[in-house]
């Protein structure tokens, strides 16, 4: 298809349909807003939805925050099924249960709302100004809760519209659009890219990868991407990972590469928040390197351990004897990693800790606090191993003092994984990191926690 040709179709047709607004484009109010918006419901509407569509969105995004809470509160209170309608439809169905009094009483229970952003998707470019449109919703939603039903609607159908048939998976290398490539940059959630040449660093070499998902109507936007490294090893640092390279852009170290490592995976749109890429991403990309690469026989992640820190605190709060006071001081001067008798001594206690996090620390529904593990472990991943001051950045020492972590997807255990999981809540993890918790005299039950408790504000990208 051409999509240029479509794209200056639905701008003809828009302009043509403006002439029918009767020149509501230039009031940019609340009112406005609600106005256009039962326009475009009603049978108006259905004459001139391309040019109302776009008149809301053009509105809306030049709504203060104020006006736009009003407009979601419009939506929530007056866009609902008629009341009437649903109870004489409902009556109907339960006095002649039949295929027509079921879609009649199907089509009264519909929410308007889903109808409204629908056709509010008639605009040009409407998909990726809906999607911001959710990131404001979401950022409403904490203080008004009762949002959370036009919330529903919109994930209803942003779910359909970004299911996996509509995903292209595409590499991205030194030679893709700029405007694509400064996304990426952006929109590393991980390990902060520092500029250009270190964006280079992670793409040229022969040894690293990157690929991301992309929506036919979002162009040049990522919706997610992973990076990868070609190893013949399974690393325990991402200081290793990236550092500065000698190999040239398109040259190799001679060794054909074992290991496949997953290092950083980044969710792009917030507005998409609760719509889940990275398990399709992560078996998408295994299977095309598998293809271009044969040697590659072990898929492993380097992946943060973004809420230890905050855990410990918690905890300790709650537990005052769980960790000594001076260990508590040692872990409060950011210095501590540099001397290595810091180093050992927290070392001794901070491992067996993690170990608990990881295999013992559960939310109200059973399953692991950390948000990462959770990702990994439900896509049939096993903890493999944790790593000792895997991270020495600032971040990392302040989000999970160093700690990171390996999940290996083994192909043959995948499935099973996956099921155990899903079915019983088990946690597959390898003998290595059992032996931590089982060796440690401080490790000990602590009542469960749930998921809220652990506070939220750490970067975690696609894992969470």
């Amino acid at each position: 298809m051409n999509v240029s040709f479509f794209q200056e179709l639905l701008n003809s047709i828009a302009e043509r349909g403006r002439s029918l607004l009767e020149g509501s484009a230039d009031d940019r109010s609340a009112a406005a807003l609600r106005d256009l918006s039962g326009a475009l419901l009603s049978e108006r509407g259905e004459a001139s939805g391309v040019a109302l569509a776009g008149e809301i969105l053009s509105a809306y995004r030049g709504a203060t925050d104020e006006e736009k809470s009003e407009f979601f509160a419009y939506l929530l209170n007056a866009l609902t099924p008629d009341e009437t309608r649903v109870s004489e439809t409902a009556r109907d169905y339960l006095d002649n249960p039949s295929p027509q009094t079921l879609g009649e009483l199907e089509t009264a229970v519909a929410s308007p709302r889903q109808e409204f952003f629908r056709r509010l998707n008639l605009a040009p470019g409407a998909t990726s100004n809906i999607v911001a449109l959710r990131a404001d919703l979401l950022r409403f939603l904490p203080k008004a809760p009762e949002l959370a039903a036009v919330d529903a609607d919109l994930m209803h159908l942003l779910a359909s519209w970004f299911n996996r048939g509509f995903l292209v998976l595409r590499r991205i290398d030194w030679s893709t659009s700029a405007s694509t490539l400064e996304k990426i940059i952006e929109y590393e959630a991980v390990h902060e890219i520092r500029g250009w040449e270190d964006l280079r660093r992670r793409l040229d070499p022969a040894d690293r990868r990157c690929f991301g998902f992309f929506h036919p109507s979002l162009v040049d936007e990522p919706l997610i991407f992973v990076e990868v490294a070609l190893t013949d090893n399974i690393p325990a640092s991402i200081q290793e990972l990236l550092a500065a390279k000698d190999i040239e852009p398109g040259e190799t170290s001679g060794k054909r590469p074992n290991t496949a490592v997953f290092y950083s995976i980044s969710n792009c749109q917030k507005g998409l928040q609760g719509i889940s890429f990275g398990n399709f991403l992560i078996k998408q990309v295994v299977e095309d390197l598998t293809k271009e690469i044969p040697s590659l026989k072990t898929f492993v992640t380097l992946s943060p351990a973004p809420r230890f820190a905050a855990w410990i605190v918690r905890t300790t709060g709650e537990y005052p004897d769980m960790i000594d006071p001076d260990i508590l001081d040692l872990l409060s001067d950011a210095s501590w990693a540099a001397h290595a008798e810091h180093q050992e001594r927290l070392r001794e206690t901070l491992m067996p800790l993690a170990a608990e996090y990881f295999l013992t620390e559960k939310t109200r529904n059973g399953r692991p606090i950390d948000p990462v593990a959770r990702f990994h472990l439900g896509n049939g991943a096993r903890l493999e191993r944790i790593n000792w001051l895997g991270d020495k950045s600032a971040k990392g020492l302040r989000q999970s003092h160093g700690i990171m972590v390996n999940y290996l997807y083994d192909l043959g255990d995948i499935e099973p994984n996956h099921e155990a999981y899903v079915n019983d809540g088990e946690i597959a993890a390898s003998k290595s990191v059992r032996s931590l918790l089982s060796s440690s005299s401080k490790t000990r039950t602590h009542k469960k926690r749930r998921e809220a408790d652990i506070p939220k504000n750490a970067t975690v990208g696609a894992d969470e």
